[in-house]
């Protein structure tokens, strides 16, 4: 079922954490953030919404990565449940989509329930103070393209947030499945 979040409290820290990533290192987010910000976003492998969105969320991931802004995915939902989330596909799923930033694997759920993710994706922009400026989506499109010309919202947000370490007013939240969360 798709959902999106509610309940947004900007400029709230970012919460710490240490997770093991697809590409065998541990990453916490000192070693993800960016100078210019840091996007922290949650994902898994088999959502419809992230499927639909997987190559522009790379692309743009790639843009701000070249601009000073730290990336990283997470996925949190419960393998035993939903074993296409399991850490060896998130390593398959990575590769394919050449992911250029860490994809964490949150077995616990603790770095979600930190961050108070709901779907996936689920994106939060945080300005180089590491408080949150951004709880908005990728783009127009959900399970579908967006429209020829749409803007591409976390990359503009992002860029906003770097240059004026202000919150983005105008802001859309993602939609998505829900994590799915272990009993």
């Amino acid at each position: 079922m798709a959902t999106t979040p509610t309940d947004i409290v900007f400029d709230t820290p970012a919460p710490d954490f240490r997770l093991p990533a697809t590409d065998g290192r541990s990453y916490g987010l000192d070693d993800v953030a960016g100078a210019n910000g840091t996007v922290i976003v949650f994902i898994c492998n088999h959502c419809p919404y992230v499927i639909a969105v997987i190559d522009r969320l790379v692309a743009d991931a790639a843009v701000l990565l070249k601009e000073g802004v730290g990336f990283a995915a997470i996925c949190s939902n419960d393998a035993r449940t939903h074993p296409q989330d399991g850490f060896d596909k998130m390593r398959e799923f990575a590769r394919a989509h050449a992911f250029p930033f860490p994809y964490l694997h949150d077995e616990s759920q603790a770095t979600a329930r930190a961050y108070g993710a709901v779907c996936t994706p689920d994106f939060f922009g945080f300005g180089r103070d590491r408080k949150l400026k951004y709880r908005g989506r990728l783009d127009e499109g959900r399970t579908t393209p967006p429209p020829a010309g749409a803007r591409r919202e976390l990359v503009e947000a992002m860029r906003e947030i770097a240059r004026t370490g202000q919150i983005v007013a105008d802001q859309t939240p993602s939609i998505g499945c829900s994590i799915k969360w272990k009993a």
